[in-house]
């Protein structure tokens, strides 16, 4: 059996076409793809196309010149990349294809996810506050160069060092700035220029590269030596548009190693102007300091020319003689108060004398010891009286005084005093004690008292 015509549903190629292409742009998010680069072209129009490809399958990509312009370095066949991309299809071959939206390096994408993600956390434990950062110093003594010794940001350093501040002294603390080993050498160099603290100010510098090379200036460790030194620190680490966890952590960040070697410099402008505004204050304070003294020496010239020097030295001589004679009186009054203070103390002192103080106290003493033995004989008396009122008491409610009236202490083996006849058995030991000696016995019987009367058993 065949299709008629009118039940055929028949597409034209270029609406089926149209119709795949809209179900994959609604079908697929914004997606990432990871693939080896080949077949790059680039024509006049700065569009970019290109092939993504793995061990087992490829697809043609296109990247618009509005988008590509975005990428910092464009990509070579062979590169591994990562794409973030939308699903298409190209209706004039009717190829499947991915617009891409951005491009990266499939290493520096992870690099940057790590970078991001480092920085985000250390910020939100405060690292990076402002409040923790130090001012560095208007007129450092001594600076610290933390870098590479062979380096090209050395060179660059010492150059405008040498340039703009010759003063400065400078110590280089040479360590590697790309490599594995790289982030605990700069840690060891930061951590010695703290312990030497021969430094105002340290600059951690490095020319540039890409995220992998500047990878050791984005290590945690570097970023918590940076705070933890107690020397200000300058990052001048790569290109102005690099940028690593150490510009974050560090106390100030420039934008190339020779901005930082800059930043350190006072400003020999500056200082100029500031010097001849002091120079120019200099002149003029003096000249009005000289205007004033001559003004002065011309008064003094006016006063001694009216008043004769011998006429001033008659007054002086005559004020000399006036006051010595105050001296003398003054003198001969202090010696009569002194002498009169004197006589004072020495009735005191007779007055006080320890002799008559001793003589006192014996005699006070003499009458305490009298007191004393009067006291203890009256105690004693006492005390003697409450002893013999003790005794007789004692002595009456004394059980050896009872024994003697013919009554006995009756005792069992274990030496515990019988009260009691139901206490004992026939049978049982006991120990009779008399006023003279005691007996010992063996219960025959008891007798048991009841109402008044004692019946045996």
């Amino acid at each position: 059996m065949t299709d008629t015509a009118s039940t055929r549903n028949v597409y034209q190629v270029s609406e089926l076409v149209a119709a795949a292409r809209e179900l994959l742009e609604h079908s697929f998010p914004l997606l990432w793809v990871e693939g080896e680069v080949s077949n790059l072209a680039r024509p006049r129009s700065g569009h970019w196309y290109l092939t993504l490809k793995d061990e087992q399958a490829q697809v043609r990509c296109a990247m618009f010149a509005n988008r590509n312009r975005r990428v910092g370095q464009p990509p070579e066949d062979g590169d591994r990349v990562q794409a973030r991309a939308r699903v298409s299809l190209y209706p004039a071959r009717g190829d499947f294809q991915l617009i891409i939206e951005h491009l990266e390096d499939a290493g520096a994408g992870e690099l940057q996810r790590a970078f991001e993600a480092l920085r985000n956390r250390l910020a939100e434990e405060g690292l990076f506050d402002d409040s923790r950062k130090r001012p560095t110093p208007a007129v450092p003594r001594c600076i610290g160069v933390i870098t590479s010794a062979t380096g090209a940001a050395l060179r660059d350093v010492l150059s405008v060092l040498r340039r703009r501040y010759p003063a400065a002294r400078v110590v280089i603390y040479p360590t590697a700035v790309q490599g594995a080993n790289a982030a605990g050498d700069i840690v060891r160099m930061l951590e010695r220029a703290g312990e030497r603290g021969d430094c105002d100010v340290l600059l951690l510098v490095r020319g540039g590269g890409s995220l992998e090379d500047l990878q050791s200036f984005s290590e945690e460790a570097v970023a918590r030596a940076i705070r933890a030194c107690p020397i200000p620190v300058i990052s001048g680490v790569g290109h102005e548009v690099d940028i690593t966890i150490a510009d974050f952590a560090a106390d100030v960040r420039a934008a190339t190693p020779s901005a930082a070697a800059e930043m350190v410099c006072p400003d020999l402008d500056e200082w100029h102007q500031h010097l001849d505004a002091l120079l120019r204050r200099s002149h003029t304070s003096l000249q009005r300091r000289m205007e004033r003294l001559g003004q002065r020496l011309a008064s003094l010239r006016t006063r001694l020319a009216r008043r004769h020097p011998a006429r001033t030295l008659e007054q002086r001589m005559q004020r000399v003689d006036e006051l010595e004679q105050r001296l003398r009186r003054l003198a001969r009054r202090r010696h009569q108060e002194a002498g009169q203070r004197l006589h004072g103390l020495t009735r005191r002192l007779r007055s006080h004398h320890p002799s008559t103080a001793l003589r006192a106290t014996q005699s006070q003493l003499a009458g305490l010891q009298r007191r004393l033995g009067i006291a203890v004989q009256a105690r004693l008396g006492d005390e003697q009286h409450r002893w013999r009122l003790a005794m007789r008491a004692l002595d009456a409610v004394s059980p050896l005084n009872t024994l003697t009236r013919g009554y006995a202490i009756v005792r069992d083996e274990q030496q515990c005093v019988i009260t009691d006849a139901a206490e004992v058995h026939p049978g049982d030991d006991m120990q009779v004690q008399l006023r003279r000696g005691g007996l010992e016995c063996r219960v025959t019987g008891t007798v048991a008292q009841a109402s008044g009367s004692g019946d045996k058993v």
